[in-house]
């Protein structure tokens, strides 16, 4: 009975063993601990919990709409303040540790994310985008108007971490804070361990590994502790030991936000979703095993329709039936929309659909869907009563199929490089051509009218050529060849003619295809007909035909198609390659930009369906008819995008969603009210996504060998968490996690749910108004281009603001709080004290987004100042932020205006975000002076009317200088436009697309590397200046600038020569 009772007892506790390793919570995050080092504050779900540190059943802590992130705990153990967006944005909020209402502290509507404790426990620090895209703030417990700890626009200051002496530890990149998950980047922005103390104005640099080196947290003790990549390239646990950065961790995956509790004695951190607990005495360790109620709402059945919502169709060729897919499911109707089913797909129904067709039968359905995360094909039943079926299994995308005319055979493309035919009889495959086809941002292939050539493009040059291949022959043409792209051909009904969309002398990169027109090429010397031949058609008599008689006897169906078949004049396609390119002729609009061609005849007329936005620059979609003896007339059909389908005399459009009987003579659109409900799951919705995310990156990742990483591996590790997601939020760090695994810039995963909304937004309305940092209602000075600085309205520097729209404002309250509502106002009226006077001034309010604009500018417009002043006003500054078309116009507005009457010039792109135009800068900057010229009596004037490359001319860049700005800088070196000065630049360049997802989520493709003439990887190596100078934080703090300084004096010794 003993030996019984023992088994059971084994078994049981087996039980709970497995059940709770079944049950242990993933994606546990910004952990927290008291001061004792006893208890771990975090969050999960959302909402934030505690939990003993040895490990335990976990407790809630607050139950708020949106997210609670960042808990700290004060170092007197009674406070806990977090970040919360329940109003849309994270502010600060405030609530005793073990219980109590929760108070909020701030209310701008920029993120304000909580970071660290004053040793007094009486503030509270955060990093917030109020002013600049981030920086230090510090807010009292009891409430009032945060203040700022950093100047300067540029002085990104976050992480902030206090020591018991006063001294900030800080971190001051992107690699720290919106690239954290990026691993091991290395380069000049990389995060180093700093620190300032305001007390003494000591600035430290504590580390210089070019890795990174960030999240510090200090103990009461003054030890500091931090993540670092430099053993192994992955975030393991350091500290210092006698000044020396060492090491104390070993782990081969890394850790995340490391806290020390205040008592130096635990460490809490995250590791594989994860909380862990470092022992700073033994050294070791050890997980922290969670109990907590998981509320699994992922695997719940929601509930969605296909109105307004399909992405694809086809309509049957007998004209009777619809297929369509909505958010990647398949359905099938009438084509009337009336009886919809949704097809069932058995085990591949978590799949992703995304184009379908009927074949010839009536009866099937060829379409694609993802398998292991790449797009295959598969046929179906239409009703549903048969298995789905398999055709492809390749490790690449099969897309953008077509049918010829007969319906026998489709073509379509494969991966990067393929074109391929599918017999539609047997369903099998076979690749006919392979080219650089790109597997995305490529244009359709299509069938010739008589089916015996395949129509497509490829890339020459990163431009798209227009090839036909005879399938018959196994011959390709490239029909055009010309540098710049020719896309989105098609052919004509009566095989003349091939249609397209082209810029003409523009190349389509990097910039896009910029005003865009629809072309057609004849394929021979094509006469028009003549009208005489109409005229004598008029006298020419018709033989009258027999009555027919009638008879008893079975008609011979078979032999009536046969002959009528017969009577069909078939098309012969002649293709005259001989000055082919002095065919191509506009057809539609000569203006605006046109995209996507479909063509159709019916009877004499021929039908161009086209996108443009010709008519006041709102895109739609419209039609150019031709006819013989006729004017072309251009016409609209409607606003937005869709896609034309023709089947047994029926016209059906797709727009905005929505499927559409056309009617092609009348031109009008009848709308198909299809409304159908269906059920999915966001847990595999998810993990479909997951896969697709992972293949889009595995076929399009511009570095062949994934930067030494195994992306298979990667991705197997990474799949392992799947079953652990709570919510969206997981989702996007678990996808983004995996992506920084690639060590590469220009990547990302974005995600936005409508289970995420919330109720309340709320936006500040700003003025201008820059406000004193000891006097929170003292107006300190009114920023320029901002609202306040319009003339008529009485603000100034002094006055001090009494109320806000007439309602009075207390000192001790957050400023912005008053200025913070549900929307931005259209006109807000501020009393202000000036010298005892009351004075009443109306201004209309301003995002706090235009305002950091404004900030923005000033410092441009400093820099500006200070170049005239240094110069004595003999050289010309330009800034640009970008390298976007707005700021392209900025600089060369900047160059007219200052380019002839200077004798240098200084090119800015520090801080550059990067762009598209860096050959449109480099072209101007190249000009130099080839002649001369004037009228009778007149000065002489160069041509070109700019030569800037006959000038000292001096670019600055710095380890910020990112994107286009690096190749901006590549290109500037290479032709040897002059002085390169400042640091080497970000490394973060590859061109970049994106891709959408079932859920309209979306990731980015960097697809296409930048490199030297002399094969080095930009992204790799970055850009390296003639003159190293480096403006540090100090010489930001004091408003200094080594670099413009030195860019000055360099063109001065310049001219002096």
């Amino acid at each position: 009975m003993k030996k019984v009772f023992y088994a059971l007892t084994a078994a049981l506790l087996l039980s709970n063993m497995v059940t709770k390793a079944q049950n242990e919570p993933y994606f546990t995050a910004y952990p927290a601990l008291t001061p004792d080092g006893q208890t771990v504050v975090f969050s999960f779900e959302g909402d934030l919990w505690k939990v003993p540190a040895a490990g335990g059943a976990a407790s809630r802590l607050t139950a708020m709409p949106g997210d609670e992130i960042n808990p700290k705990v004060s170092p007197d153990g009674k406070w806990l303040a977090f970040s919360s967006n329940q109003f849309g944005n994270y502010d600060v909020y405030l609530m005793p540790l073990n219980g109590g209402t929760v108070k909020q502290l701030t209310f701008h509507d920029a993120a304000d994310e909580v970071d660290n404790w004053s040793w007094d426990s009486k503030s509270i620090y955060f990093t917030s985008g109020r002013y600049n895209m981030y920086t230090a703030y510090k807010v009292g417990i009891n409430g009032g108007t945060a203040t700022r700890l950093f100047d300067h626009y540029f002085n990104t200051i976050h992480n902030i971490a206090e020591a018991p002496n006063g001294e900030l530890f800080f971190n001051d990149t992107w690699e720290s804070k919106n690239f954290a998950n990026r691993k091991r980047y290395k380069g000049a922005f990389n995060p180093d361990i700093q620190s300032w103390n305001p007390k003494t104005k000591s600035y430290k640099q504590y580390t210089d590994y070019k890795g990174k080196d960030f999240w510090a947290t200090v103990d009461k003790n003054g030890n500091v502790f931090f993540a670092s990549d430099e053993w192994n390239e992955e975030y393991n646990l350091y500290t210092f030991k006698a000044g020396k950065k060492t090491r104390l961790t070993d782990f081969k995956t890394a850790i995340k936000r490391p806290t020390v509790a205040a008592d130096g004695n635990k460490i809490v951190f995250e590791k594989d979703y994860q909380l862990y607990l470092y022992d700073v005495a033994t050294q070791k360790s050890e997980k922290i095993r969670i109990g907590i109620s998981r509320n699994n709402i992922l695997e719940k059945e929601q509930e969605f329709d296909v109105r307004a919502s399909i992405t694809a169709f086809d309509l049957s060729p007998d004209g009777k039936k619809i297929a369509f897919i909505s958010r990647g499911e398949l359905f099938v109707s009438d084509a009337e929309g009336k009886f919809v089913k949704k097809m069932e797909r058995g085990a591949s129904s978590t799949e992703r659909a995304m184009e379908v067709k009927w074949l010839a039968d009536n009866r099937t359905l060829l379409f694609n869907q993802t398998y292991k995360g790449y797009q295959n094909w598969f046929t179906l039943a239409a009703d549903g009563k048969a298995a789905i079926k398999q055709l492809t299994k390749d490790n690449r995308n099969n897309r953008d199929i077509a049918f010829n005319k007969a319906g026998t055979q489709a073509v379509y493309l494969s991966g990067r490089d393929e074109v391929r035919m599918l017999d539609l009889k047997s369903l099998e495959s076979r690749t006919v051509v392979k080219d650089e086809i790109w597997a995305f941002s490529n244009s359709s292939p299509s069938f010739s009218p008589n089916g015996e050539y395949l129509l497509f493009t490829a890339y020459r040059n990163f431009e798209q050529d227009i090839f036909v291949h005879h399938i018959k022959d196994n011959k390709t043409l490239n029909l055009t060849n010309t540098g710049v792209s020719e896309a989105a051909p098609a052919w004509s009904p009566d095989g003349k003619y091939i249609y397209f969309v082209s810029s003409r002398t523009k190349p389509s990169y990097p910039t896009g295809m910029q005003d865009a027109h629809v072309y057609r090429m004849a394929l021979d010397e094509y006469d028009e007909p003549y009208r005489m031949d109409k005229f004598d058609e008029l006298f020419t008599e018709k033989k009258e035909e027999k009555p027919e008689v009638k008879s008893t006897a079975k008609k011979d169906t078979t032999k009536t198609k046969t002959a009528e078949k017969k009577e069909t004049k078939p098309v012969v396609i002649t293709i005259n390659t001989q000055n082919i390119m002095d065919r191509i002729e506009l057809q539609g609009p000569s203006f605006g930009s046109q995209q996507g061609v479909e063509v159709l005849a019916k009877g004499d007329k021929t039908y161009m369906f086209f996108y443009s936005n010709h008519e006041g620059g709102i895109p739609g979609i419209y039609r150019t008819i031709t006819e013989p003896f006729e004017s072309s007339k251009t016409e609209k059909v409607t606003e937005g995008y869709g896609g034309l389908v023709e089947a047994g005399g029926k016209y059906y459009m797709l727009v905005r969603g929505v499927i559409n009987k056309y009617n092609l003579e009348g031109n009008k659109l009848e709308r198909l009210d299809i409304g159908f409900k269906f059920n999915r799951n966001l847990n595999e919705e998810f993990n479909q996504m997951f896969y697709e995310t992972w293949a889009g990156l595995e076929e399009n990742f511009y570095n062949e060998t994934f930067h030494g990483v195994d992306w298979l591996k990667t991705q197997q590790h990474y799949a392992g968490y799947l079953p652990y997601l709570n919510n969206r939020s997981d989702l996007r760090i678990l996808l983004n996690d995996m992506l920084g695994e690639l060590n590469s810039s220009h990547l990302g995963f974005n995600s936005f749910g409508a289970e995420e909304r919330k109720n309340l937004n709320y936006a500040t309305n700003e003025t201008g108004i820059i406000f004193s940092d000891t006097e929170p209602l003292k107006i300190a000075r009114i920023v320029g281009k901002s609202n306040a600085r319009h003339t008529g309205v009485d603000l100034k520097a002094g006055d001090v603001i009494t109320m806000v729209n007439g309602i009075k404002v207390d000192k001790y309250t957050d400023r912005d709080a008053y200025f913070t509502m549900p929307s931005l106002g259209q006109e807000m009226t501020l009393t202000v004290d000036r010298g005892g006077k009351t004075i009443t001034a109306k201004v209309h309010p301003q995002s706090s987004g235009t305002l950091r604009g404004n900030l923005y500018d000033e410092w441009i417009a400093k820099n500006r100042d200070r170049v005239k002043q240094l110069g004595n006003n003999r050289i010309a500054y330009t800034y640009m932020k970008n390298m976007g078309g707005g700021e392209l116009e900025n600089f060369l507005l900047d160059m007219v205006a200052q380019e002839n009457n200077k004798e240098g010039i200084i090119l800015d792109l520090r801080y550059n975000t990067g762009g598209n135009v860096h050959d449109e800068v480099l072209k101007f900057l190249a000009q130099r002076p080839y002649l001369q010229w004037k009228y009778r009596g007149g000065k002489m004037a160069p041509q070109s009317n700019f030569g800037p490359a006959a000038k000292p001319i001096v670019l600055l860049i710095n380890e910020q200088s990112l994107s286009d700005a690096e190749m901006t800088a590549a290109g500037f070196k290479e032709l040897k436009l002059g002085k390169i000065i400042g640091t080497e630049t970000y490394r973060w360049i590859i061109f970049t697309s994106a891709k959408g997802l079932v859920d309209g989520s979306s990731y980015r493709l960097p697809s296409w590397g930048c490199y030297t003439l002399d094969g080095k990887n930009i992204e790799s190596e970055g850009v390296s200046p003639d003159i190293y100078v480096k403006n540090t934080f100090t010489d930001r703090l004091e408003d200094k600038d080594p670099q413009l300084e030195r860019a000055v004096a360099e063109i001065l010794k310049d001219l002096k020569k």
